[in-house]
Formats: C-alpha cells, structure tokens, sequence
C-alpha cells in the first residue's frame, strides 16, 4: 500500500499565508480543517507552514507525506450518526526551528504571510529567562521565536504597516492573545529593538483572543488498517475528530476583511467579549462532566455516554443544566438551549468511549472551579439552592469517602486532600462530617458554612445516600428537602 501523497489532485502550490505554531492532532483536526475550508468554499488560497513549537519529536511524517492527512470526522448531530473523511491539503510546509533556524526566519519574508496560529499547550506561553538575546541560538519559549519572527519581518519589509499579521493562539488560558503580546513586547524590550518596532507590534500586528471546543482523539489505532484498506493508502497521520467544532474570537468585523470565516459552514463567531462563551463551556460542558462523575460512578456507571443513557442519571443531568446551571449564564436561552443539546450530542459520541475513571483526576478541584459558582449564583438570583447541583456535591463528598457499597471508587487526588476527607469521615456523626468538609477554606476558597441553608441541605442528602441505592437517595432526598424547605 502506498504512502498518501501528494497526486495530480493535490498537486497546487498555495502561497504561505498562515504560519502554525504546533503539529498535533489537534491544530489539524481543528485549524488546518477550517483552513481547508477557507480554501474550498470562499478561495482563501492560504498555504500553510507548520513550525514545531517544541524541542524533540519529528516533523519527518509530515514531510514523508507532503503535508497531507486523512481527517475522520465521526459522531452525531441532532441524534442523527455522522462519519466523513476529508484529506487536508493545506500545509505546504514543514520547519523544525531546533535543526533549521534560519528556514524557519526565512518565513518571515513571506510576501503573503498574514495569519500566526499556535497551539502550545497551556505551558507555552510563558516568559523563559534564558532567551536572553536575539541572536545565536533557537529560542526556546514560543513567545520568544515569534518576537524573532516579527522582527525580521519588521526589518525586511522596512516597518511596512500593510505587513503585519493577524495572531490566533488556540492555547486554552484566559486571554491568551493578551499574554501573548505581552511577552513578545517584553522580549522586544529585553532585546533593545526599539521603539518603531514595539509600535509596528501594537499598531500593525492583531492579537484576537480565542476560544476553541472540539475532541481530537487523535490517531485511530485500533482501528487504522481497517480504515487505510479502505481508503487504499497509508497514512500514519490520520486524524479522528468529533462532528462538534466551536471557535468564538474577540474581534470586531474587521477580521473578516482580512480572513473570511462568516462565508464558510463552521460554528465560527466573532464577538467583542468571548468571556460569556468561556463561562458557557466552563459551567455547561465542564460542569456537566464534573457533576457526572460522582453521581454517576456512585450509581454504578463506567462511562460518559453509559452516564448519558442512563434513565436516571441522564435525566437528572439535564434537568441539572437544564434547570439549574443555564439561568445563571447571561446569555440569551435559546443560545444556551442550542450549545447544551450539542454538549449531550457530544457526551453520546459512539465513536468515542470517555471512561468517568479517567475524568475523575482532582474531581474537588474541578467542582470548585465549575460547580461552586454556580451554585453560589444560582442562590443569589433566586435565594434558594439548586437542589440538584447540592445532591451532587454530596455525591462528590461521598465519593471521597473511597468506597461506596463494597466497590473502591477510582479517588485521584493530592494526598493531602485523600487525608483532608479521611479525617472528616471518621468523625461521629454524618453532621460532623458535613461541617468539617464545608468549613475548610482551604479546599473550596471560603468558608461555606456561611452559605445559607447549604450546611443543613447537604446533611439531609448525605444521610439518604448512606441509607439506600442511589436513585432511591435522591427520591428520599428530594421530598426531604421539599418538605422542610422553610427550615432548611
């Protein structure tokens, strides 16, 4: 079987328009599709010139195959079951910036160059004391070798405003294009390279902050020979990728004169705050799958989508977000009805099987950052609590505990939580335990025995699920809650 390259199909040179910062699985699942699709559906022509963000590893695949993959494209889209291959056609380059540094310069004199995209890891865009001066060696920081990059196109256009790029970082921190600029300013100061090109960077240069959503599982290996006999050529870098894609960027209209993204089929927007999405992802995505775990371990289930199907657990899951987490959200209710049947289209993938054992990292940590405030705000517009969002922090208390009717629970935390709630459940009574837990700043940020009637609601819950099977605990603690609900 031969290796995919490139044929009299594939045989058109793009110039370089977009320079990408990373090479894996998901800056191709993601960007260099939607690049594809620029190109196909509204002739954007962009080239692409992939730069490895990190030292070690290869680019020699890429080359081997001329830029070229195999991206399936596999899930569901409003319960109907979607599978499509595309080859991606866009990278035309390849440059390893620790074997070729001056190749990787040399992009920089590109005529058409006007897109910087990066996908670096959270860990990429920091500051590395080491990248002391401009000269003599390969960067080592991302932010650094893009300083390096603007500049010596700075220099060879002679300071052209017109030369000046549109930055994307992809890299999932908050206000990504901000930090980035940041550093890259720094290190312009820290280079001496003066004032005209510290303004060609502020006034020439757009850094958008992004936020990006779609799982990239990567390469399918279970399952590649089946699909290379099928498709009747090798690729080593075949690529799966869920249906649902989402990229919100802080930008104003003026974006779109420069790349075409609104005349394109992708949930694309442009929008001058994306922090309401962020929040949207954080609380309805992220959320959903922390809440998941405990309940749903607890009552027995193994994975996401077995969660999902589910009777009880699927249901009471959107009732939860449903109910509960959207009204706290400041968006309109139709967008937030829309994102979360995409997110229980996502967590019911087929194709993909997300095991609750492997979500279960540091499930405290990410029920203070994703659950916690909703619930506080949810009690601040409607001055009572969210009952759901209660019997699953009581689940996730119980989770701790390690055990749950003879089965050991897959707890994976830092030791000095493990020992935080050890300690707690040794105490007499399940109240005890209750106020111990809640009124430790140090796990939740606050004292939350300060929250009203939170105390009391999570003691009624915790003592139902000590008393039978799951779905009976809520049953029981439901009409518990309601009954004294002016007491507690």
């Amino acid at each position: 079987m031969e290796l995919l390259q490139r044929s009299e199909i594939y045989t058109q040179k793009l110039p370089i328009k977009i320079i990408q910062f990373g090479d894996g699985n998901f800056l191709r699942g993601f960007a260099d599709y939607i690049v594809d699709k620029l190109n196909t559906e509204a002739g954007f022509n962009a080239g692409v010139a992939v730069v490895k963000a990190r030292a070690g590893g290869s680019l020699q695949q890429l080359q081997d195959q001329q830029g070229l993959f195999t991206l399936f494209t596999k899930g569901t889209s409003q319960g109907k079951e979607i599978q499509q291959k595309n080859i991606i056609s866009c990278i035309q380059k390849a440059i390893n910036p620790y074997e070729d540094y001056d190749a990787f310069l040399d992009l920089a004199k590109e005529e058409e160059l006007s897109v910087l995209l990066s996908n670096t890891t959270e860990a990429g865009i920091a500051f590395n004391e080491s990248d002391a001066t401009l000269i003599g060696y390969p960067h080592k920081s991302f932010p650094a070798k893009v300083a390096a990059l603007l500049y010596e196109r700075f220099l060879y256009f002679g300071g052209d405003s017109r030369k000046g790029l549109t930055i994307l970082p992809l890299e999932l921190i908050t206000d990504n294009a901000d930090q980035l600029k940041e550093l890259v300013l720094r290190y312009a100061a820290l280079w001496s390279l003066g004032h005209q090109f510290h303004e060609w960077v502020n006034n020439h240069n757009f850094f958008h902050n992004t936020l990006v959503d779609r799982i990239v599982p990567g390469y399918p290996k279970d399952e590649a020979a089946t699909l290379q006999q099928e498709a009747g050529y090798e690729d080593r870098l075949m690529v799966v990728s869920e249906v649902f894609l989402f990229w919100a960027i802080e930008a104003d209209e003026t974006l779109l004169e420069r790349i075409p993204f609104n005349t394109i089929d992708a949930n694309i927007i442009i929008v001058k705050d994306i922090a309401p999405y962020r929040l949207r992802k954080v609380r309805i995505l992220n959320g959903a799958h922390t809440l998941m775990v405990p309940v749903s371990l607890l009552y027995g289930n193994e994975t996401v989508r077995e969660s999902i199907d589910n009777n009880f657990v699927g249901k009471f899951i959107r009732d939860a977000v449903y109910q509960e987490i959207n009204p706290t959200i400041n968006l309109p209710e139709e967008n937030l009805n829309s994102f979360s049947e995409d997110v229980f289209d996502r967590f019911k993938n087929p194709f993909i099987h997300h095991q609750l054992s492997s979500i279960a990292l540091n499930s405290l940590s990410k029920f203070r950052v994703r659950i916690l405030p909703t619930i506080l705000d949810y009690q601040k517009k409607y001055n009572t609590l969210p009952l759901r969002l209660i019997f699953g922090f009581a689940c996730l208390i119980r989770f701790y505990k390690g055990e749950w009717k003879g089965r050991v629970l897959p707890v994976n935390d830092e030791p000095i939580v493990i020992e935080l709630f050890a300690k707690a459940f040794s105490l007499n009574t399940i109240a005890d335990t209750v106020r111990d837990i809640l009124g430790n700043e140090a796990l939740w940020g606050s004292n939350l025995l300060n929250v009203e009637r939170l105390e009391n609601t999570i003691t009624v819950a915790l003592q139902c699920l000590d008393n039978d099977n799951l779905e009976k605990s809520f049953t029981s603690y439901w009409a518990v809650v309601n009954k004294r609900k002016q007491n507690i």
